[in-house]
């Protein structure tokens, strides 16, 4: 699949979260669904912003040595700031912070000139004015469908209207915006996410811990439809 920096904004992606992969065979896991996956999403978690703890920019470098996908990575991270260098050092291609963590401008700023795509994410319960003033200088706005900091959680359906908004201001204000939606992401809510107006799905539990992670994934495109 081409990288989505080679992609059009706005077309379906499928982005699986190494959170729900086999740790003991991460680059097993992320080759087995490379050809039905378009960027790969490593959600970087501290045991502050959210409680649980996951990976750094170490495993970032281990897997740039496995994988030329897209790394997105979602920093859950109380001081993202902090480390915003050592994953672009690492290779990550993206980095999401949350709108929650404050210094919004200086966190865009540095991850710009550090040459990364730069992501905005909000909590379910967060609403769409936190990151409307922001939407002209980031590639992706982030709607998280559950609450972080673990995976398998239920879709939370009510955040379907903010993604509405969010892709509705886009629309409006004539960007090339990506809209992402994370956490209980599967064939079913699939389609529901798209038709509100996202166009990368992100996926842990429904692809890596199908009997075939493959097949699921391709599952998953084929729910969402082509945008």
């Amino acid at each position: 699949m081409a990288r989505p920096s080679d992609r059009p904004v706005g077309s379906l992606q499928i982005a699986p979260s190494i959170l729900s992969a086999d740790f003991a065979d991460l680059a097993g896991a992320i080759r087995a669904v490379a050809t039905q996956t378009d960027r790969l999403h490593i959600d970087v978690m501290d045991g502050h912003f959210v409680p649980n703890l996951t990976v750094g920019p170490p495993v970032v470098a281990s897997i740039r040595r496995v994988s030329d996908a897209f790394f997105d990575c979602h920093l859950m991270l109380s001081d993202p700031g902090e480390y915003l260098e050592a994953f672009a050092a690492a290779g990550a291609d993206g980095c999401t912070v949350h709108v929650e963590v404050g210094d919004t401008g200086r966190l865009i700023d540095t991850a710009r000139s550090l040459g990364l795509s730069v992501g905005l994410a909000c909590n379910p319960d967060t609403p769409f004015e936190a990151v409307s003033p922001w939407l002209e200088v980031v590639d992706l706005v982030l709607c998280m469908t559950v609450f972080p900091g673990f995976g398998g959680q239920s879709f939370l359906s009510a955040v379907l209207e903010k993604v509405t908004e969010v892709r509705a201001a886009a629309t409006e204000r004539g960007l090339a915006l990506d809209v992402q939606v994370d956490g209980g992401i599967d064939v079913e809510t699939a389609p529901l996410a798209v038709a509100a107006g996202a166009n990368v799905l992100v996926a842990g539990s429904a692809i890596f811990n199908a009997p075939s992670p493959l097949a699921a994934a391709a599952a998953l495109r084929e729910a969402a439809g082509p945008r």
